[in-house]
């Protein structure tokens, strides 16, 4: 009669070594993926809590305009074709008055 398993063969470090590498994994993940989503989130908030009348800002569709009124989680602003209105998180960043650039831009 032929024996399927033997009990008491298999290596105990196999099991430790599993987790181990799944607690990596989940370090990796949140180092690579986690936290620099909820910096960039944090960061967004920060932008959008900030907003003050005058400031040059960039929404997240590319629109470039001037902040003309804050109201609660809106936002107006004034573009060459007349006002929009939106909320505020969709405020990308904030530009440089003097160069229309975003503070941290690639371009100088």
């Amino acid at each position: 009669m032929f024996v399927l398993a033997q009990e008491g063969t298999g290596s105990a470090t196999g099991g430790y070594s599993t987790l181990i590498f799944l607690g990596l994994m989940a370090l990796v993940f949140y180092f690579l993926i986690i936290r620099p989503q909820r910096k960039r989130a944090s960061e967004q908030k920060q932008l959008a809590a900030s907003l003050t009348v005058g400031d040059r800002v960039q929404t997240i569709g590319g629109i470039v305009g001037t902040v003309v009124a804050v109201d609660g989680d809106e936002v107006v602003l004034e573009v060459e074709g007349g006002r929009l209105r939106l909320v505020s998180r969709a405020i990308a960043n904030r530009k440089d008055p003097d160069t229309g650039i975003a503070p941290g831009d690639a371009r100088s």
